[in-house]
């Protein structure tokens, strides 16, 4: 089925924002983190943005490819946010095509190319040099929608009450109730 983006979700250009700031994809309190920032695009597509640290490297001043692969999968994860779905990585394809300096921003697009009950179908570069430049990393995913629940069965409690009793993180897990 055709995706459709969800009428309340982040209008175009908009900055979503993390959605835990723990989070090693998008978290800002994560020192060694992506720190990756993505903006609502047209239909369920978004663009983000990371630059790879010195932190984030394998081989000597090269990104590493389990960084790229977490920043294709932080990406194509936050298309959810289009959907107003809470869904999990079932699958993630990574392709890496060239090297990534570190000091590089890497340009991100992606976009949800199908839905089909709980599975979300998904698409994404990265391009270095701009966001026309060459493609270094590409990946397809296959995302199934769960419940807020299975954070609260799977994973640590310690986290999940320090969650559950910050009104930002609050406000998130509301905006996906649909009668709140």
């Amino acid at each position: 089925m055709q995706p459709v983006r969800h009428p309340d979700a982040p209008a175009p250009g908009e900055l979503l924002g993390a959605h835990y700031g723990q989070c090693f994809g998008c978290g800002g309190d994560q020192p060694h983190g992506l720190h990756l920032e993505a903006r609502a695009g047209e239909g369920v597509s978004l663009t983000a943005e990371f630059t790879v640290q010195p932190a984030h490297q394998g081989a000597p001043g090269l990104a590493h490819g389990g960084v790229l692969a977490s920043a294709l999968d932080e990406t194509l994860g936050s298309l959810n946010w289009l959907l107003r779905t809470i869904a999990v990585t079932g699958r993630l394809e990574t392709d890496f095509v060239r090297p990534v300096p570190v000091g590089t921003t890497l340009h991100l697009e992606a976009e949800v190319t199908a839905v089909a009950g709980r599975k979300i179908y998904s698409t994404a570069t990265g391009r270095v040099g701009g966001p026309d430049g060459p493609v270094a990393v590409r990946a397809d995913a296959l995302f199934i929608e769960v419940k807020v629940d299975h954070f609260v069965d799977h994973g640590r409690q310690e986290e999940i009450q320090a969650a559950m009793s910050d009104p930002d993180q609050i406000r998130r897990t509301r905006a996906f109730e649909v009668n709140p």
